[in-house]
């Protein structure tokens, strides 16, 4: 067994529960993935057509103790190992977040190593840095069940939102139209593949705002897709659903990577960085990739297992914080409405 604690190094215990995913993971130095396990609760929540913030606690009680077990002996590494357990303090479900809060709290005094709670959109955002080399000033477009926004990053560990929804979510719009459609949750990747099987399209609105704004608001354009539904279903005509998913879809990414593409250019970011659970689907992961290529502009995604919710990119925004010897006190609170500006680093690495 190779003792992992280095000057300048870190071996992270990351937890990530915010919402229907426990997941455990051991991350060197930020980048290196030495375990990265996570138990998916979709098919208890399926049933009730999203996730039941009751059950999902319960659930995590259930199984983070066996997940924390298995991550560290999957990354072969000692417990005495360790040089910090990182943990996720929200946004997310506080039944939820409480529970890996108990864990890591009770892991990092049983160890004597120190505390890092950790930002969930900051770990959407450096997952990317699990696969790829950051280089700053970056943009990141975070797409997710509850968070549509565009983060400028002027330097490593600082974030500041630059645009965010009004309204929906990109992710709760999909999950919103994909019910309306028949589809079981999550409905995100129904509609994604029904948009990519159809052979023409049915056009739908976009909300722009106001011209110079980055913000994002997706209730309209959901609205007008329940129009379209309702309208065919009273004068009894067949609903062609494969160009109304195409219809939505497009409207979605059009304003998606417009308004990203405006960013990038007026920031003179050097990188765009698409992140969270939406950054799943094919056809914005496409249309990003093009846009991009025509406009000269770097593009990182992360691998599909990275962008839905684990325990990895915990471990690798926690990093920033272990750095700098920025650590969270044993009685921290989980915070379903934590600022990702304020949890942003405060000074330069000291490791």
């Amino acid at each position: 067994m190779t003792t992992i604690n280095q000057s300048g190094q870190s071996l992270i215990l990351a937890i990530e529960t915010s919402c229907d995913e426990t997941s455990v993971a051991v991350v060197r130095n930020g980048k290196e993935i030495l375990s990265n396990l996570v138990s998916s609760q979709i098919e208890t929540h399926q049933r009730f057509g999203g996730v039941v913030p009751e059950i999902a606690s319960r659930k995590h009680v259930e199984t983070i103790t066996i997940i924390m077990e298995q991550a560290i002996k999957e990354a072969g590494v000692r417990l005495q190992d360790i040089s910090a357990v990182a943990v996720t303090q929200g946004p997310g479900l506080v039944g939820a977040l409480l529970v890996g809060i108990v864990a890591a709290n009770t892991l990092a005094m049983a160890i004597d190593v120190p505390l890092i709670g950790t930002h969930h959109i900051a770990g959407h955002i450096y997952a990317n840095q699990l696969v790829h080399d950051l280089v700053y000033p970056c943009l990141a477009l975070v797409v997710s069940g509850g968070h549509t926004e565009l983060v400028l990053m002027e330097r490593e560990g600082v974030f500041r939102i630059i645009g965010r929804t009004r309204d929906d979510a990109v992710g709760e719009a999909y999950d919103k139209v994909a019910r309306s459609l028949q589809f079981p949750y999550p409905g995100g990747p129904h509609i994604d593949r029904l948009a990519q099987e159809a052979d023409d399209t049915m056009e739908l609105p976009r909300a722009w705002l106001e011209a110079d704004s980055y913000d994002f608001s997706f209730s309209g354009l959901k609205s007008a897709v329940l129009a379209v539904i309702n309208q065919a279903k009273m004068k009894g005509e067949p609903l062609n659903r494969p160009a109304l998913a195409r219809g939505f879809q497009e409207s979605v990414i059009d304003v998606l990577v417009t308004k990203s593409i405006r960013a990038v250019h007026e920031f003179g970011a050097k990188q765009l960085l698409l992140c969270g659970g939406v950054a799943a689907n094919g056809g914005l992961r496409s249309a990003l990739k093009a846009r991009c290529a025509v406009e000269g502009v770097p593009l990182l995604v992360p691998p599909l297992s990275l962008c839905t919710d684990n325990a990895a990119m915990i471990g690798a925004a926690a990093h920033l914080k272990w750095q700098r010897g920025e650590f969270t006190s044993l009685d921290m609170k989980a915070d379903p409405s934590l600022s990702l500006e304020q949890w942003s680093v405060q000074g330069e690495p000291v490791r």
